[in-house]
């Protein structure tokens, strides 16, 4: 469906410009915060898109989500959010953590928009990167996913189901180069990380089963699902993400993972550049989710 050569290459420089020429991407830097949020809305207006900007305050600067509607349809009967964070932990410029995550975002609003300039599609996706993920502000009310999910109860958006980016651009294939978390290592899953992993609580049973239907058709990607009760409390890792946001506000939300430290041994330290990242990988899950969102139709 998509050109994946071309993915790759339209892949790369967007890492490259936010790894190399912007670089951390931390709190410790608010000035390359905006420079992101600058980038991201100039690919959109680009795309011929009209982005948006969301801001709010943090400490003593301003930080802003950025928001962009694909949609070909006055009235589309189903509405998705893909969403990733840009920001970076500090010391690192998070190529896998989480670059990956926002190139692909960003490629997928690309495919996805020339699909709906050819012809009219029954379908909205709202495309959010969102400003703050990573510590020190995990957790607290400043991450940029919880404030618009927040917003999104608030004013009672429908959201069909929410697709959070995290970490996608690292894959393994030495055997029991894949951990898991107890009890998971025990559960039969594969022992290399060549694989996609789909993680969704049990309300969003229905829109992971349909996701890894539609990703089952792309034989160049793995895909493998996990489902967590009690919108994953039980098994804090899984909850490391934008994803929980959504949850903890009611939406079906699902987490689009290369498992983070359960394979990427340069999780969090310097070592996460673009160079250890497999783009063909990352493009074959461009294709995957394009492949998604037309299939769910």
């Amino acid at each position: 469906m998509i050109d994946i050569a071309k993915t790759v290459e339209r892949l790369k420089v967007h890492l490259q410009v936010l790894t190399e020429s912007i670089g951390e991407r931390s709190v410790r830097f608010p000035e390359n915060l905006s420079k992101t949020t600058d980038y991201i809305k100039k690919f959109y207006n680009d795309i011929g898109l009209a982005p948006d900007i969301e801001p709010y305050d943090y400490r003593d600067f301003t930080v802003a989500n950025v928001v962009a509607e694909v949609s070909s349809h006055p009235n589309p009967a189903r509405r998705y959010l893909v969403g990733a964070h840009y920001d970076s932990v500090a010391g690192t410029v998070g190529a896998d953590d989480n670059a990956s995550a926002v190139a692909v975002q960003l490629e997928i609003a690309r495919n996805l928009k020339a699909l709906c300039d050819q012809k009219e599609i029954d379908l909205a996706v709202k495309f959010v990167s969102f400003a703050l993920e990573e510590p020190p502000v995990y957790g607290t009310r400043y991450m940029g996913s919880r404030v618009h999910a927040k917003k999104a109860r608030r004013e009672q958006e429908k959201i069909e189901g929410m697709i959070c980016l995290e970490m996608v651009g690292y894959a393994c294939y030495q055997p029991g180069c894949q951990k898991y978390p107890f009890p998971l290592r025990f559960s039969g899953y594969p022992k290399e990380g060549n694989f996609i992993g789909l993680v969704g609580n049990y309300k969003s049973g229905a829109f992971v089963a349909a996701m890894l239907n539609a990703f089952q058709k792309n034989r160049e990607l793995p895909a493998v699902k996990l489902m967590v009760p009690f919108n994953g409390w039980i098994l804090p890792s899984v909850r490391l993400s934008d994803h929980a946001s959504f949850w903890d506000q009611g939406f079906k939300a699902v987490m689009v993972t290369d498992s983070a430290f359960f394979r990427n041994p340069h999780y969090h330290l310097a070592s996460d550049t673009m160079d250890t990242l497999d783009l063909n990988f990352m493009a074959e899950l461009v294709e995957s989710l394009v492949l998604f969102l037309i299939t769910v139709l």
